[in-house]
């Protein structure tokens, strides 16, 4: 935990993206151990932020996808965050809003203005609400990924995120629920459960469309995957973003989820 003076940074974000320019955190990654390691604080956080989104114009279809969900994933884990509160609430949900109308649009079109636009005001609404929420499980089971195969964060996330909402969801239904409404996938007559199964089936079908590969199809070696699987699932949970899930996890559950992830189920 870094207490002292900020560093003069002004930052300037070119993807849509991670939000950092908004955060209390950085990642250090340690290439002796592979791990990437959570640093959080005030110190972190920039001195001031522009946000231009002519800056995200160039980027292409993949790079827009795998920072998009990651803002999404931001969002959804900010709101179902153990540490959310009213001021996080408000900025995750009108991200999911945005994210939810804009994202498909970037996808598809790079030219598309608006939506380059939107999804921009988007991933800073979600940097700033999980500065303030924290992140949950699918963050802390993504940084191995990165680390040891060098697999994008935001990839890893959109890797992890359908099988990490199911596992999470009977935690905060009521939570995911207004997720799901937020992102256009369930009504306001919807029952909580329904709109929670909506919401997966949405968060599938996102990924999908932006074709999100699996660790397998990535190209990442099975025995290799499934050596590690102990390693990354300690890891995962010395992070300490698992511990605000809504369903907290052990070493072995997240073993199995990774085995899911991997398997594409």
């Amino acid at each position: 935990l870094s207490t002292g003076p900020a560093l003069p940074i002004i930052a300037i974000p070119t993807t849509a993206g991670s939000g950092s320019e908004a955060t209390q955190f950085t990642i250090i990654t340690d290439v002796a151990s592979d791990e990437k390691m959570l640093c959080p604080g005030l110190s972190f956080l920039p001195i001031a932020s522009i946000i231009d989104f002519e800056l995200t114009m160039s980027m292409p279809a993949r790079l827009t996808a795998d920072t998009g969900v990651d803002a999404l994933t931001h969002a959804i884990e900010a709101y179902v965050s153990k540490k959310a509160n009213p001021i996080s609430d408000g900025l995750a949900l009108s991200a999911i809003r945005t994210i939810g109308t804009s994202l498909l649009r970037a996808y598809r079109d790079g030219e598309d203005r608006q939506a380059r636009e939107a999804m921009m005001h988007a991933s800073t609404q979600a940097g700033m609400a999980f500065s303030n929420a924290s992140v949950c499980l699918v963050h802390g089971m993504s940084r191995p990924i990165g680390a040891h195969f060098h697999v994008a964060h935001g990839l890893s996330n959109a890797m992890l995120l359908p099988a990490v909402t199911a596992f999470s969801i009977g935690g905060a239904q009521s939570r995911y629920a207004d997720c799901a409404r937020a992102l256009g996938a369930a009504s306001e007559a919807d029952s909580d459960a329904v709109a929670g199964g909506k919401l997966q089936d949405a968060i599938v079908t996102l990924c999908r469309e932006v074709e999100v590969p699996t660790p397998e199809t990535f190209g990442i070696d099975k025995s290799t995957w499934d050596d590690l699987l102990p390693l990354m699932a300690e890891q995962a949970l010395a992070s300490g973003s698992p511990g605000n899930n809504p369903v907290v996890p052990t070493a072995e559950q997240i073993v199995d989820l990774y085995r899911q992830v991997y398997a594409g189920i």
